[in-house]
């Protein structure tokens, strides 16, 4: 069985890849009190994310080396599928 919250999980790193998001926006969009998909929680318990703070400004979020790793990964698959599918259809 695959596992639901992953391309939730995949949705909010590539939102977070493209700028650091301030904390209070990322809690507003993606914490879920639904506990059968944790996706912010479980993106952090996997390392995707850090939280950063510097002294006068706010907390923001931003993706981690994992997590970048993780968006590539995606994306590695997402094309060896296209390529697959495009030579099934070219042998027919």
């Amino acid at each position: 069985m695959s596992d639901p919250v992953e391309p939730l999980i995949v949705d909010l790193l590539e939102w977070i890849a493209r700028a650091p998001r301030p904390y209070a926006e990322v809690m507003e969009v993606w914490r879920t009190s639904c506990p059968r998909l944790p996706v912010w929680e479980e993106a952090n318990a996997r390392g995707f994310l850090a939280q950063r703070h510097e002294a006068g400004s706010p907390a923001v979020v931003v993706i981690t080396a994992a997590g970048l790793r993780r968006l590539e990964e995606r994306a590695a698959l997402r094309s060896g599928v296209s390529a697959i599918a495009s030579s099934a259809g070219a042998a027919r």
